[in-house]
């Protein structure tokens, strides 16, 4: 009865442990030979052939029936380790360490845990090291070293994915961890689909680029238990994966005050882990809030204060503005006055600052290519030539434009299809900004509403639940509809009040800005047309800029006159 493909992956070795094909139950490949002699052909296992696990009533394990070839592939050429011919045993002293972390000698095995002199650059030398081993299908892509004082490295130059995450196929659940020890010990307590980060946690920033080379592996799954660690920055992390994968699917794990799972494992035993796991309780429910689901902020504020808002790196522009994410900032000019440019500047911004990655609905910023090219030069800082082509900062500015942004191309955009679109990027490529540019041309199709008003009160409605859910920072790029000259022959300032449905726009909005240029002066000005919280900046309050047009960059201007100095009529 072999098959070649299952829940979409397809089948390297089908029935690896020799199984009764077909068969509804049988022995068990995990403990039946341990068994007593009598014991050893009871079928104490049920098969399940469609998904390719087996579940043993006596073990209470589940295992794969067959391996897998990987499913997905990396848009980028990465370094892989050699694999050796076959996988030395550990020493006994690392077999006896690991036995001090509740660790056995099998599950070493069933994982391929591996020991090996390494240079270290944390010692500058050759040490001996525990490796643990990185599989994608039967493909070895990583390697993590560890030495005897807890220093750690990756392979140099390879990519980053879950460890052990064969182990998750088949399965409609599965258990993320912050460190390979984690896998091992809820291996040895009997679950078998565990994966662990390859990086751990940190505070600030968790680049999940495992996550995005990995994310096929997640289609199937309606439960994801977290069991990372307890510290600020396994809670940091645990909120970017339920960003990422879902609040519907993500379950949460008490530790009951251990570090994390190996720790458990060691203090608790094996079924008491196995128990924690299985105890695993949803993340709350979306729309209802109870004062323990946000006691942690609310301890924050009591101690903090408000927390500072994100800024984008511009020193006259950070005085007068920042954001929360999870909001969306209206932004309004008229034509060419720089709109489109300055939103550019702030998403290059918060990438260089905090490595957020943005995707653009642009219909008017085409075609692509050239949209690119201008974040390109924003990022490179300069204007690069034909003799930069291939070289090394060409190389590295193109990776770095290619790996965080990203451009939503549509023959017909509607604003369903794009949040639509920025839904799926959250999940596969961790997008923390989506611009909407202009908003005119993406537009709200479900809306029956003939009424001006209504019709913007709904599309702001959906921008806002879409901010909110995915925990995004979304741009809306607003023309305004009406334009007045002054009795100097200027074009007036817009304001919000100016967009097609005005009124709706400045009550909704968490944000205003107006990029405005001053032609004669060579110099574009930023206005904080609203901003709805004060400590985030001054409603009112503006920054100017010279637009430099190599790096396309937008360079504080200040003015000739120093603070508090007399203008030269007044002297």
């Amino acid at each position: 009865m072999s098959v070649e493909e299952i829940n979409g992956f397809l089948v390297d070795k089908f029935n690896q442990h020799g199984l009764k094909e077909g068969a509804a139950q049988g022995t068990c490949p995990l403990c039946s030979s341990d068994r007593k002699p009598k014991n050893q052909k009871l079928q104490c296992a049920s098969y399940d052939w469609e998904r390719g696990l087996g579940t043993c009533h006596n073990c209470d394990t589940t295992f794969q029936l067959h391996t897998y070839q990987r499913k997905g592939a990396s848009e980028k050429v990465y370094i892989r380790p050699d694999t050796p011919d076959n996988f030395n045993d550990v020493s006994t002293n690392v077999e006896t360490w690991f036995g001090t972390r509740g660790i056995t000698k099998k599950t070493l095995s069933d994982l391929q845990v591996t020991e090996g002199p390494e240079w270290m650059p944390q010692t500058s030398k050759q040490e001996n090291t525990i490796q643990f081993n990185y599989f994608m299908g039967d493909q070895l892509i990583n390697i993590k070293y560890r030495d005897g004082r807890k220093n750690f490295k990756l392979y140099k130059g390879a990519e980053k994915v879950f460890y052990n995450i064969n182990s998750i196929v088949g399965y409609d659940w599965c258990v993320i961890v912050e460190g390979e020890m984690d896998v091992l010990a809820l291996h040895d307590a009997g679950i078998k689909n565990s994966i662990s980060v390859p990086n751990g946690a940190t505070l600030n920033s968790n680049n999940l680029d495992y996550l995005d080379n990995c994310i096929d592996y997640f289609d199937d799954k309606t439960k994801i238990i977290l069991a990372v660690d307890a510290d600020e920055p396994g809670q940091a992390l645990k909120q970017e994966f339920v960003r990422r994968l879902g609040a519907e699917v993500c379950y949460l794990v008490d530790f009951n005050g251990e570090k994390d799972a190996n720790e458990y494992l060691v203090e608790h035993g094996h079924k008491a882990l196995r128990d924690a796991i299985h105890a695993a309780t949803q993340v709350p429910l979306e729309g209802v809030t109870t004062l323990y689901d946000i006691q942690d902020e609310d301890k924050e504020f009591v101690k903090n204060g408000f927390k500072p808002g994100f800024q984008v790196g511009l020193n006259n522009f950070d005085k007068i503005f920042s954001t929360y994410t999870g909001q969306f900032i209206t932004v309004t000019g008229i034509p060419s006055s720089g709109k489109s440019d300055f939103v550019d500047q702030m998403v290059v911004g918060y990438n260089n600052l905090y490595g957020w990655k943005t995707a653009f609905a642009s219909p008017e910023n085409q075609p692509t290519y050239l949209h690119a090219h201008k974040l390109m030069r924003k990022t490179w800082e300069d204007m690069p030539n034909v003799g930069d082509i291939g070289g090394d900062k060409w190389k590295q500015v193109s990776e770095k434009v290619n790996d965080n942004y990203f451009f939503i191309d549509m023959d017909r955009y509607t604003l369903e299809s794009v949040l639509r679109k920025g839904a799926e990027l959250v999940k596969r490529k961790g997008i923390k900004c989506l611009v909407i540019d202009p908003y005119n041309k993406v537009r709200d199709v479900d809306c029956k509403s003939e009424d001006v008003n209504r019709y913007t009160m709904e599309y702001l409605t959906k921008i806002e639940i879409f901010a909110k859910k995915y925990d995004v920072l979304v741009f809306i790029v607003a023309h305004p509809t009406k334009m007045y000259k002054g009795q100097d022959g200027k074009i007036e300032e817009p304001t919000m009040y100016n967009i097609k449905g005005g009124g709706e726009w400045y009550d909704a909005s968490y944000h205003g800005l107006l990029v405005h240029r001053d032609y004669d002066a060579r110099t574009t000005k930023v206005k904080v047309l609203k901003v709805k919280f004060q400590n985030l900046g001054e409603n009112g309050a503006e920054a100017n800029f010279t637009w430099e047009p190599k790096s396309g960059s937008f360079i504080p201007h200040e003015s000739l006159v120093a603070e508090g100095e007399a203008m030269p009529w007044e002297s």
